[in-house]
């Protein structure tokens, strides 16, 4: 899909008549339903005249082009393509343009800060960023990765004079622009070389429509890559049930993949079985086969972090749950969808328009996008009013598409100490669901400990790091989340008392203070212990020692003996709106927090009751003895337990 699409004259007479920019504005309002913003359209108005006078320079007159072109399952648009005949076959060239006029040094590798979008911004060095489109496609992209069409890729930033002091030139970034070269303003002569070199036969029209049939479908060089990738990283290792679920899913797939039936395999589990492990593993081995395979989930921040373990190469095999409404039936072999609690309604927006929805909801897309489907789940994760992935959605939705289904369990706990029981106890404290689990005895080599202070709280995280081991400090939503300051630090909105700390910085922060990881990579950068995580930038993740702040938008009401959700102590606007849910909504996000921890979890009360409460559910330990107040064990007859706090009822769990 792109925006423009034609000949290099058709092109140039557009340029120089002055009308490709309102073209292309009313085709992205056509294709998205909404307005191009100003600045997109400033950019196309200056960057394509610029474009424009290089072709016309270089003698480009018959040749084809592609404007704003969206590398195929992705959300992601390159600026320009030019094609035309050269003297070793058919080429292709991608030309990043830019209307930079500066570019300072970035801590992040690969990256400069530079003014776009009205403020300072860490982004990608755009000889990074073009050579990744050019890979994408040569992966990805049928005439491109079977050698139909050679593909090159370079970046113009016509508003920038040459500067070898400049970041951009910087030693680091020297790989990159030997591979992929920059021109700026005072090169404009040299890039007219450049593109005169490589395709100087024209015959453009006939290769545009090569590549506007092409289809998407990755590599055996990319599959085998991804596949070493993902073997090679150390900490997927696969366990006991880990590894029996694989093996068990991966015959299945072997099996059903030629019937012509579909299938979908449910793989569920609760925090810290193994899901994401299996599930990568599912895409490494599936790679290896030459399956064409993907992953996809719904967390910006979790599949951020994947792909920076597997390489930038390899990530072009990890999406999102809505990459894929427009993808045709089975065009994908085996589609490995995992934390599906996240799955929405569907994949639309308000924007998009009526010719690109699919009428489908998103699990009924993904079912379809694939000959096999492999959701991984756990039922109790869910916590924004917008996520519905369910056990049963996904059942229903193999039954609307006549899918053999299979199911799969996994039992054995890899994280809080190996202890299922503390999982247990966690969800029949916080009333999500009745277990045997009553009473935390801390026999189970899991460090759990209720802390007076936060300062302390702190301190222990803190400690924890020191010694070597991975620890994170999260809390309830129960502060406001602001905008970094002009300086790029972070204000200190988590405020209890005299002590205060950042929250993790926003998604969209701009250009960050030194030493500040992005929202994407809190969880696993090791400054991140500077900053309090919440459940949107934890979840996924798991740490040697969890930290976690309980805010009074989770409440015990010892009087009547019940949890209440308070919607005025919470800052998540979208939670808050979710009406009857909100309870839930909580509960599912404390569960979160509390069980990302592998070796332990150490937790802070803002309300006394609710400290009181969790309190009497554990064993003295640590010098804490259970508190037993008349009003507390009046409230726990009225729930069935009797004074020792031990359940009156069967001692069996709900099925």
């Amino acid at each position: 899909m792109q925006l423009y699409a034609g000949t290099s004259k058709q092109f140039i007479d557009d340029t120089t008549q002055h009308r490709i920019s309102e073209k292309l504005k009313e085709e992205f309002f056509r294709q998205y339903r909404y307005k191009a913003p100003d600045g997109e359209y400033r950019s196309w108005r200056n960057s394509l005249a610029e474009m424009c006078f290089v072709m016309m320079r270089a003698n480009l007159d018959d040749h084809g082009v592609i404007l704003e072109y969206q590398l195929p399952l992705s959300s992601k648009r390159l600026d320009c393509m030019l094609m035309g005949k050269g003297n070793d076959g058919d080429n292709a060239i991608i030309v990043e343009l830019k209307q930079w006029e500066n570019a300072v040094h970035c801590d992040a590798e690969k990256c400069v800060t530079t003014f776009v979008g009205g403020k300072l911004r860490d982004v990608l060095h755009p000889s990074v960023q073009v050579g990744q489109y050019q890979q994408y496609l040569a992966d990805c992209h049928t005439v491109f990765s079977e050698g139909d069409v050679n593909l090159e890729a370079c970046a113009f930033l016509h508003n920038f004079e040459k500067d070898a002091s400049n970041e951009l030139f910087a030693s680091k970034h020297e790989y990159a622009l030997h591979h992929f070269p920059l021109f700026c303003r005072d090169q404009s002569q040299e890039l007219v070389d450049h593109l005169a070199q490589r395709m100087p036969k024209g015959d453009g029209q006939r290769i545009l429509a090569n590549v506007q049939e092409s289809r998407y479908r990755p590599s055996k060089k990319l599959l085998d890559h991804t596949s070493q990738m993902v073997s090679g990283q150390k900490a997927f290792v696969l366990l006991d049930d880990q590894l029996v679920v694989f093996e068990s899913v991966l015959a299945e797939i072997k099996k059903s993949f030629h019937d012509k039936q579909k299938v979908v395999l449910l793989v569920r589990g609760g925090p810290g079985t193994g899901k994401s492990v299996i599930a990568l593993h599912v895409v490494g081995e599936l790679s290896k086969l030459q399956y064409n395979a993907q992953h996809a989930t719904g967390s910006k921040a979790f599949t951020g972090n994947i792909k920076k373990l597997v390489g930038s190469r390899a990530a072009a095999q990890f999406k999102f749950f809505n990459s894929y409404a427009q993808a045709d039936n089975n065009d994908i072999d085996v589609l490995i969808l995992d934390e599906a609690h996240r799955l929405r309604p569907d994949s639309t927006n308000r924007f998009t328009p009526k010719d690109k929805r699919s009428g489908m909801s998103q699990v009924d897309e993904l079912v379809a996008a694939a000959k096999v489907s492999v959701f991984f789940i756990d039922d109790l994760q869910v916590v924004r009013p917008k996520e519905v992935g369910s056990s049963d959605l996904i059942r229903e939705s193999a039954q609307r598409s006549s899918a053999k289904l299979k199911e799969f369990e996994l039992d054995v706990q890899f994280r809080c100490g190996g202890s299922d029981g503390f999982i247990n106890w966690i969800d029949n404290t916080l009333g999500i669901r009745k277990t045997a689990n009553v009473l935390w005895e801390g026999t189970e080599g899991f460090d759990f400990q209720v802390v007076d202070t936060v300062e302390s709280l702190e301190q222990m995280i803190r400690q924890r790091s020191s010694e070597g081991f991975t620890a994170r400090l999260t809390a309830g939503f129960c502060w406001p989340w602001s905008d970094p300051k002009k300086d790029g630090s972070l204000v200190t909105d988590v405020v209890v008392g005299d002590w205060q700390m950042p929250w993790n910085a926003k998604p969209d922060s701009g250009s960050l203070a030194p030493g500040i990881p992005t929202s994407d990579f809190w969880a696993s950068s090791p400054n991140g212990i500077h900053q309090v995580g919440c459940v949107y930038t934890a979840q996924g993740f798991e740490f040697d020692y969890a930290g976690v702040i309980i805010g009074r938008d989770l409440r015990y009401d010892l009087r009547n003996g019940e949890w209440i959700g308070d919607k005025t102590q919470s800052h998540d606007s979208i939670v808050k709106r979710s009406g009857d849910q909100f309870l839930d909504l909580i509960r599912n996000t404390y569960r979160v927090l509390l069980t990302r921890g592998v070796k332990g979890c150490y937790v802070h009360f803002m309300d006394d009751d609710t400290r009181a409460f969790w309190l009497s559910r554990t064993e003295t330990r640590r010098g804490y003895a259970r508190p037993r107040s008349e009003m507390l064990i009046a409230a726990e007859e009225r729930k069935g337990y009797d004074a020792s706090g031990k359940s009156q009822n069967s001692s069996e769990p709900d099925k």
